[in-house]
């Protein structure tokens, strides 16, 4: 009887743990090579038992909605909305850097425009509050036009695609393959910038990252490691195995091999004119959670200052009422258990 009884109470503290950790992580991408490796990570059986359940949301405003109402766990995003998070105290925490743009990110100008001067009173598409939009920015002031001189309009990529090619942009800001497409519909269309210039390159200003809400961090840190873990996972499965994980996220995201390979490459090898995926050392160093030296001329222990300069703007644009700390945005936790195992 006493076996007996030791058994229920077991059971029943095991049940609700149990449970627990078969609900499924919900979790969210826009369509872009970049992100795609949550796709290896579910086909491939790499995070621990976890459930994935995927979902492509276009606007990532709309992944950081849902994840404050508490309808999704994490999402994978451009790396610049954690200032934003902190400030608005959303509940939504940058847990790791993922990659920086070499080279898929690009200016492009419409036929007839050949400096930003002339760009003064027109209409330029960015994904506003996000990246695109500092790098637009940045363009501009350091050749002399100021952010209030121009006619910023909020579109996601395709709907970009369309304004420059429809003639009511004047430029715009894509990654690949968007901004292929463009220079192959316009001729005449020019390159200003591009994100291979070190500029930035070294301060990895252009990439991406894992966010997660504070409250699936706070009520199942376990599955938050996990996830991440995956994450990584995933990215090691790719550099060894390179040409099937790109078909799988081909097929995750109906794009073509060669449009993974755009901007992947095909060797799981730094891409110039693609992006550098991270694995989770080099995310720990940029992170500044273990000393180290990085490709490219990327500064180690960058984070805190893509942190600092992506709030400066985002005080200049009006996206944030104050500077918070990046304690404030940024949690590590989850990092630090995908690195010590």
């Amino acid at each position: 009887m006493n076996y007996l009884r030791s058994m229920v109470a077991i059971l029943a503290l095991a049940l609700p743990w149990s449970a627990h950790s078969a609900e499924p992580v919900k979790l969210s991408l826009f369509s872009w090579p970049g992100y795609g490796f949550w796709f290896i990570a579910k086909e491939k059986g790499l995070a621990e038992g976890l459930e994935l359940d995927i979902s492509i949301i276009e606007d990532p405003y709309q992944s950081f909605g849902l994840m404050t109402a508490g309808e999704l766990h994490a999402t994978s995003s451009t790396a610049e909305y954690g200032p934003i998070a902190a400030d608005k105290d959303v509940g939504i925490k940058l847990v790791t850097y993922t990659n920086p743009s070499y080279g898929t990110d690009k200016i492009i100008l419409a036929p007839g425009i050949t400096s930003a001067k002339q760009l003064k009173g027109k209409t330029v598409a960015v994904l506003e509050g996000g990246l695109t939009q500092i790098f637009m920015a940045e363009w501009l002031t350091d050749n002399g036009v100021g952010i209030d001189e121009v006619n910023f309009t909020n579109l996601i990529m395709d709907d970009a695609v369309g304004a420059m090619v429809g003639g009511t942009a004047a430029a715009a800001e894509f990654w690949e393959p968007f901004g292929s497409q463009v220079l192959e519909a316009m001729p005449g269309a020019t390159v200003a910038a591009d994100s291979t210039e070190e500029k930035y390159i070294t301060t990895a200003m252009l990439g991406d990252a894992m966010y997660m809400s504070t409250a699936f961090l706070e009520q199942r840190p376990e599955d938050a490691a996990k996830l991440t873990r995956a994450y990584f996972n995933a990215v090691e499965f790719w550099k060894t195995n390179t040409a099937e994980a790109n078909q799988i996220i081909a097929d995750g995201l109906k794009f073509s091999v060669a449009d993974v390979e755009q901007v992947l490459g095909s060797t799981g090898e730094i891409l110039k004119g693609g992006i550098f995926v991270f694995d989770r050392e080099q995310a720990a160093i940029f992170m500044g959670l273990k000393p180290g030296k990085l490709p490219l001329n990327i500064a180690a222990d960058g984070m805190k200052a893509h942190w600092d300069v992506t709030t400066d703007w985002w005080l200049k644009f009006g996206f944030v009422d104050k500077a918070m700390p990046m304690a404030a945005g940024v949690d590590t936790t989850p990092l630090a258990a995908a690195i010590s195992k």
